[in-house]
């Protein structure tokens, strides 16, 4: 799973399919999104869907530290059709904005 994760957003998956969906990595591993959602809870307490926003977190925050691009443009790169969703789930997920976490580092 987790190298699907990282497959799909190194190889440019999330800017023509969007943000992943738990669907498609189920059936990469030829599993129901059940069966793999249960699989991943039991092993390491979180859902597939989790996972999937984990991973888009840690690719926000790579881009915002390490890149001069717009949050707008890190939620497009990352497969978000509308930037303000990025903006909620980041906010959701660390308890700040991706402009706060930015600011965080200069």
């Amino acid at each position: 799973m987790e190298n699907l994760l990282n497959d799909y957003f190194n190889d440019g998956e999330s800017l023509k399919e969007g943000i992943p969906a738990v669907d498609h990595f189920a059936s990469q591993l030829n599993l129901s999104p059940h069966y793999l959602s249960d699989m991943l809870r039991s092993l390491t307490g979180q859902s597939t869907q989790q996972h999937i926003q984990n991973k888009l977190i840690e690719k926000g925050k790579e881009f915002l530290s390490t890149t001069e691009f717009s949050v707008a443009e890190i939620a497009y790169q990352l497969g978000f059709q509308y930037p303000q969703s990025f903006n909620k789930l980041f906010k959701k997920k660390t308890e700040m904005s991706p402009l706060e976490f930015r600011r965080s580092f200069h």
